[in-house]
């Protein structure tokens, strides 16, 4: 019984690490975006964008109000937008994305992690043949008509369409998020979440021990409240 409640609060736990990091994610980047197109989602394209990923992933309405806020005043952190590229084992890349207020911590603990899950952080620059940027929306497909979507969104730089369980993913080149989005708000089209993403452009074949090695090492970075995302090539 005991071990069954211990396991139980650890899951507890984890489940509320991860939403804890979640939100704090979203926090700086509402912060971002009002302090580049200000409080009203209105006329804030990237604030609205901002807005539905939090809601998609269970941020509070109350919290979400409450950062566009906060970050409205005068005292607030300026976060800035730094990327770092790092190696691990049998040439697995990784694209460490973040979001700080001082790069000189950030940085340091990155390598931290590095050193300690096995990889070493990369000249900036080193992995742009290794991964490419794609914008991403989900938007519902109850009443959208998927082929003239496509039509219409074809002059907006639409690239793919998948279909995936009442949703659809729309994918497009990461100079096109603006114009899609646009164009999706256009036809009165709630997006469900819009990001753009690290694509690899090729994947490198490990083994499960050194997949699993390798993913430890992404969990720990991903738990570093200064990291935003964390992309691979490893398959």
């Amino acid at each position: 019984m005991g071990r069954v409640f211990e396991k139980r609060k650890h899951t507890m736990f984890a489940r509320f690490d991860r939403m804890s990091k979640t939100f704090t994610k979203y926090g700086k980047e509402i912060a971002m975006a009002v302090k580049a197109g200000g409080p009203d989602p209105d006329s804030n394209a990237k604030l609205r964008v901002v807005i539905a990923n939090a809601k998609s992933a269970n941020m509070p309405k109350d919290r979400i109000e409450a950062a566009i806020k906060r970050s409205a005043g005068k005292d607030t952190s300026n976060y800035e937008e730094i990327s770092y590229e790092a190696m691990c084992m049998k040439g697995v890349g990784l694209i460490i994305e973040t979001a700080t207020d001082n790069p000189t911590r950030t940085v340091a603990n990155i390598r931290m992690h590095l050193n300690r899950g096995g990889g070493e952080l990369g000249k900036s620059g080193s992995l742009d043949f290794a991964f490419e940027r794609k914008s991403i929306f989900i938007i519902k497909t109850e009443g959208v008509n998927t082929e003239e979507l496509e039509l219409d969104l074809i002059d907006a730089g639409l690239e793919d369409i998948e279909l995936e369980e009442g949703e659809m993913v729309l994918t497009a080149s990461f100079e096109n998020f603006g114009s899609m989005q646009k164009a999706i708000e256009a036809k009165g089209i709630t997006i469900v979440s819009a990001e753009l993403h690290r694509m690899p452009t090729s994947t490198v074949q490990l083994s499960e021990e050194e997949k699993a090695q390798v993913e430890s090492l992404i969990e720990r970075l991903e738990t570093d409240e200064d990291i935003q995302n964390v992309y691979s090539n490893m398959a």
